[in-house]
């Protein structure tokens, strides 16, 4: 019981606009003291959550993320999609989702992907005849996709809370990452018919032949980090390192966008992002012993498996409570916090645990564009300079397809691990 009050706590600060590392850390220190247990325990929870090879990933695929935006990667991306999907009904959405695909392959976070290349998406929809707050839906929608095809920094915190494999996640995340660009390239089909949006002339071979070769050295980009680690030559930490040097030969060599001063405010921008995902991680472990050693995560298990022993109606209900959190708290709390609460159920109704880290993963990615802490669509309101309220209906129709596909998954979780069953022994 001791242990849902501070949760309360923990939820009470975060609504309250506490910074979620802050939340964390006071929600701990105060459960820590009610029990009498060594403050001591922060320290060393902290320091043991974040010494760990794998998480050397995260900054490395924030950095090639940052300098993929300021390099002249996004744009060449986006020219080159545009080429492509230009005469489609509702062109610049699907072209939106098409580079949010093949963005997904470099940098593996979905802020990175609003961020960057929303600011190149929203702009020329707008000035093709997009509506503002279509064009800010969608590509808040579509940057749900980067965490899900690898790489991705979520599956990389999952793999680690879990002690599973990185490359099986990967790989498991593939199938579900097209599905989600397909279902949304669907719902922008429907929307663009019913509102008339304008199609652009279709592009000749030669234009598309011209575009192709000019975003062939960003497009090396995926295949040379997953050819890496599918190909087992490096790991995903070593195919971290491998991105950024490439990202930086491409900016100052090939692009030759970069300079010293905007590496400077890359790195600057990195180290801020590396930092406070991994500060939340290190709070979130404390918080994650607390929940752990109180025996939560068994009565967790016990009351819903308890309600019910059908896996279909559990992982529905795992669905829900992950769909509610991420309205309040941002992903990597969530993952953090709740893998360890509910991989016990996850074993108990003999879920493939690669494909359960998929589903929190999505769950926590369609939380990025939930109400009213959803960072990616503060994000590309902002891009699109309007407020939050008027983007909140037009990216509910998107969470029709994300919710579809994450019910998909969820009933017939052999989407997610047949790629990896037959490609990994």
């Amino acid at each position: 019981m001791e242990i849902l009050w501070v949760l309360v706590l923990m939820l009470v600060l975060i609504l309250m606009g506490v910074p979620v590392f802050i939340s964390l850390g006071v929600s701990s220190v105060v459960a820590l003291l009610a029990s009498g247990t060594s403050l001591m325990l922060i320290a060393q929870r902290m320091y043991t959550s974040i010494d760990v090879y794998n998480l050397l990933a995260v900054p490395l695929f924030i950095f090639v993320g940052e300098v993929m935006n300021t390099g002249g990667v996004t744009d060449r991306l986006f020219g080159f999609c545009r080429l492509m999907l230009r005469h489609v009904k509702g062109s610049l959405g699907h072209v939106n989702v098409a580079a949010s695909i093949i963005f997904a392959g470099m940098s593996g976070a979905a802020v990175a992907d609003a961020a960057g290349l929303g600011a190149v998406e929203i702009n020329a929809m707008r000035k093709a005849g997009f509506d503002a707050d279509f064009s800010a839906a969608i590509t808040a929608a579509s940057s749900t996709i980067g965490p899900i095809i690898p790489p991705s920094i979520p599956l990389v915190l999952y793999a680690v809370i879990a002690e599973q494999s990185v490359g099986r996640l990967f790989i498991g995340g593939m199938v579900p990452g097209l599905l989600m660009g397909l279902t949304l390239c669907t719902m922008i089909y429907i929307i663009s018919v019913r509102r008339n949006y304008p199609v652009e002339p279709k592009a000749s071979v030669k234009e598309r032949w011209t575009g192709f070769l000019r975003a062939v050295p960003s497009l090396l980009t995926p295949i040379i980090l997953l050819a890496g680690i599918f190909g087992g030559v490096v790991s995903t930490t070593e195919a971290a390192g491998i991105a950024a040097l490439y990202a930086l030969f491409l900016g100052f060599v090939i692009h030759k966008e970069l300079t010293l001063k905007s590496l400077f405010a890359i790195m600057k921008r990195s180290i801020i992002s590396s930092v406070t995902v991994l500060i939340i991680i290190g709070s979130a472990s404390v918080m994650t012993w607390l929940v752990v050693s109180s025996g939560a995560p068994e009565t967790f298990a016990a009351v819903l498996t308890g309600v019910t022993s059908n896996r279909i109606v559990l992982m529905l209900l795992i669905n829900v409570i992950l769909l509610i959190m991420g309205c309040f708290l941002e992903a990597t709390s969530i993952i953090t916090i709740m893998v360890p609460m509910l991989l016990p159920i996850a074993r108990a109704i003999g879920m493939d645990l690669v494909a359960f880290g998929v589903i929190v993963v999505l769950n926590a990615m369609i939380g990025l564009i939930t109400p009213p802490v959803g960072l990616c669509l503060y994000i590309s309101a902002g891009i699109a300079e309007l407020p939050m309220s008027k983007v909140i209906k037009p990216v509910l129709l998107f969470m029709i397809p994300l919710v579809t596909v994450l019910l998909l998954i969820s009933l017939f979780p052999q989407i997610i691990t047949f790629l990896p069953n037959l490609l990994v022994k």
